[in-house]
């Protein structure tokens, strides 16, 4: 692989992702630790010479860039109550003043600071993705820079002249855009709610789902300043240094009503080892799964803490837009919290299938109480796309590993999901099924079978 930038990550940085900082706390945010330790393990596994990072709780000039030009980096989590855990870099001062000489060429205004013999004491906004960075193993040298309250084309071409230094110097570069996005996704959000920072954070995953970078460079002013974000100019500058790379969303979760989104972007050429199979199937939902996840979340949100039922957009596509029978479940702790769903379609489209049977299992399972809205932070989410069910002649022709069953006799019906725990054999599985329907032992019944599409988060 040759010299420049060589991969590229968005990654949030709340101190609770930390461990020693969470405590117990730890699983409100296990969707952004997991991530932020694969993007840690690609980097590690890269071995950039250089990291840029892009913070935006440094020292921030609204007319001006930034660049630090420091020897050395040191950071703690001891203002979130976690002194021990400390943080050393060395810094690369030729790359930074590598980088002020492209911006001059660009005609990106820029603040270049620090010096050679001076260390640099690091915000949250670098110090947690760094963190993960070196508790992977990371050993890479660091350039901290900053953005500024310059318009968007400022701020790509301030990412083309990070792209052109990285290519000059002869290095290999990794390049992390910190921060967190829309700060106003519930009521209990540090800037307050308002609907337009879920619209907001909407508009962020869908643009780099679709790789469309342009209408992530065009987004609304009024939108971008109503979502009380830090993450949006970080996430310019990578797209001015990256136009061409692949983004990949690897986690987005909204706890604490500030949204969290970690996302890599792929740099042709730059290969990563594929992941042994028991890793490979515990890899993070991305594409059409993570949205069918951030649909349901939303939906149940929405509902608890606000009574509104969401609309599933006339706009959907991909899996979102097809039909078919939906179960959405909750589990809180490792529980089960509630899970509801449907045989077959009822809905226009698999996302108004979502939408409709996430709300009742948080709120009609009868095993359960209805969700409290100080549980939302806790739950995670799977959901079970049905295919269509096909008649079987007999036991013979189900495995409680790969088909769920659906029983039938004097009207009634149950069903009862595959591949589920303490369900080992088919006598098991009809068994449940025929309770859960209601119909009496010795009653002959009728056979289905059906698979699965399961889309989860871990629990």
């Amino acid at each position: 692989m040759g010299v420049g930038l060589i991969y590229g990550c968005l990654t949030p940085h709340p101190p609770i992702a930390v461990p020693a900082v969470a405590g117990a706390r730890a699983d409100q945010v296990r969707q952004t630790r997991e991530a932020m330790k694969q993007v840690a393990r690609e980097i590690r596994e890269l071995s950039p010479d250089t990291l840029v990072l892009i913070s935006p709780h440094g020292p921030l000039n609204p007319y001006a860039m930034g660049v630090l030009a420091s020897a050395k980096y040191q950071g703690s989590f001891g203002a979130f109550g976690a002194p021990s855990v400390r943080l050393a870099v060395e810094g690369d001062p030729a790359l930074a003043s590598a980088i002020a000489g492209e911006c001059r060429s660009l005609a990106v205004p820029l603040s270049l600071s620090g010096r050679a013999d001076q260390t640099h004491m690091m915000d949250h906004g670098a110090t947690v993705p760094l963190y993960f960075f070196q508790e992977a193993g990371v050993c890479s040298r660091l350039v901290l820079a900053t953005f500024s309250g310059l318009d968007v084309e400022t701020h790509l071409r301030f990412g083309r002249a990070i792209s052109a230094a990285a290519a000059s110097s002869g290095q290999r570069v990794a390049l992390v855009a910190s921060g967190d996005f829309s700060h106003r996704l519930s009521a209990s959000a540090p800037a307050g709610y308002s609907p337009r920072g879920r619209e907001f954070d909407e508009a962020i995953v869908s643009g780099l789902h679709r790789a469309d970078y342009g209408a992530l460079e065009r987004l609304d002013d009024s939108l971008v300043q109503d979502a009380g974000e830090c993450g949006y100019r970080s996430l310019l500058v990578a797209l001015g240094a990256l136009p061409r790379s692949r983004a990949e969303l690897l986690s987005y979760e909204g706890p604490f009503g500030v949204g969290y989104l970690v996302a890599r972007f792929l740099v042709e050429g730059a290969e990563l080892s594929k992941e042994p199979p028991e890793q490979e199937a515990a890899r993070r939902p991305t594409g059409d799964e993570l949205a069918v996840l951030e649909l349901a979340r939303r939906a149940v949100e929405s509902y608890i803490r606000e009574g509104r039922v969401m609309e599933a957009s006339h706009e959907v596509e991909g899996l979102l837009a097809e039909r078919a029978g939906v179960f959405v479940s909750l589990h809180r702790r490792g529980d089960l919290r509630g899970c509801i769903g449907t045989f077959e379609p009822t809905e226009p489209s698999i996302a108004a299938e979502i939408i409709r049977n996430g709300i009742a299992a948080a709120t009609r399972d009868p095993r359960f109480s209805p969700v409290a809205p100080e549980e939302l932070a806790e739950l995670h989410y799977s959901v079970d796309i049905l295919s269509k069910p096909e008649p079987v002649s007999g036991p013979d022709q189900l495995d409680p590993k790969e088909y769920g069953v659906i029983v039938q006799s004097w009207g009634r019906r149950g069903l009862l999901l595959p591949d589920l725990a303490g369900v080992s054999t088919v006598e098991d599985q009809v068994s449940i099924a025929r309770r859960k329907a209601g119909i009496p032992p010795g009653v002959a019944l009728q056979l289905y079978r059906f698979t699965v599409t399961r889309i989860g988060e871990p629990t």
